[in-house]
């Protein structure tokens, strides 16, 4: 029996325009002892091909309509009724938004009892790609499917999940960053390294969220101010807590208590909605709840979930 596993070189979790490395491997696992049979051809197992491909499955409800007529792609459409032809997105829900090219780790593989072997799969995301994301309404979910096949068997799938990010505002770091060293060469100093895509989108990120802008908000009633409420800065990365504060100093209007909820926004485009007067869908993650009466001051801690994804934008909307 053959035995394949595969392992992420680098973790399940990946930016847009990062590498993606999985090392997978074939064992030929020796049979129990009461199962072992006096033939020599039973001490080797062999499999015709193996392939590997990333793909993003794109989930909706009834709330969301494509705005194309075909939601199947060509891919779809030829493998459904197939059993010999490797087709990542086969048995699973929803439409296939992103496909990388099927790479072949091998062809004719024969393995002795207790032989293993491994293989190096590589492949870059697109950088146009969508996050992961497990809306209401839509969900995008990465995955390595690992397909491989017996002489006139059916295929079978292994599918390692991943999670992708994606960060605003780096591609054109990343652009300059590619730039030739135009400096005479010198033998005698260190080659610096480049800086890597993850590096570039980690340094956007930090120069993004490390900007302080207090912005102060008045909080009313028609009897009169309840509260003026500040925010130090408006980005924050996975992971942060929100800090704010709460001046009721100068309030007309008592306050007995409050509370702050850290929710994300889910719209449709127009033109994928079921119903034009369709709205938004409102999840809440965490929240902050206090008594405030005699209060002059008071402060908020908020942290953001780690499994959060940042705002994005497709062709759905979101």
């Amino acid at each position: 029996m053959i035995e394949v596993t595969a392992k992420v070189v680098r973790g399940p979790v990946y930016l847009t325009g990062e590498s993606v490395e999985c090392y997978i491997t074939f064992s030929n696992t020796p049979a129990p002892v009461h199962k072992r049979s006096q033939s020599n051809s039973d001490a080797f197992e062999s499999l015709a091909w193996a392939s590997a491909q990333i793909h993003c499955q794109c989930t909706t409800n009834s709330k969301v309509t494509y705005p194309d007529e075909n939601l199947f792609t060509a891919e779809e459409l030829s493998t459904a009724n197939t059993d010999t032809s490797f087709a990542p997105c086969r048995g699973e829900r929803g439409h296939v938004v992103l496909s990388t090219k099927p790479r072949i780790l091998f062809c004719d593989l024969r393995l002795s009892a207790g032989e293993s072997k491994s293989y190096l799969y590589s492949e870059m995301l697109p950088s146009e790609a969508p996050p992961s994301y497990r809306g209401q309404a839509v969900k995008y979910s990465y995955k390595i499917t690992i397909g491989m096949q017996r002489v006139n068997s059916p295929i079978k799938l292994l599918r390692v999940p991943l999670r992708v990010l994606v960060v605003n505002g780096f591609q054109e770091a990343s652009l300059c960053g590619d730039s030739e060293e135009l400096a005479p060469s010198n033998p005698f100093l260190q080659i610096q390294q480049k800086e890597t895509l993850f590096d570039l989108a980690m340094q956007a990120v930090q120069t993004l969220t490390s900007k302080r802008s207090p912005n102060f908000y008045n909080i009313t009633k028609s009897q009169g101010k309840v509260v003026r409420f500040c925010l130090f800065k408006q980005a924050y990365k996975l992971g942060e807590d929100i800090v704010g504060t709460f001046d009721f100093s100068e309030a007309t209007v008592p306050c007995v208590q409050f509370s702050v909820v850290l929710q994300s926004e889910e719209e449709i485009a127009p033109g994928c909605r079921s119903w034009s007067k369709q709205g938004s869908a409102v999840v809440s993650y965490t929240k902050y709840h206090e008594v405030c009466l005699s209060l002059k001051h008071s402060q908020l801690i908020l942290p953001i979930p780690l499994h959060v994804t940042p705002g994005f934008t497709t062709d759905l909307g979101l």
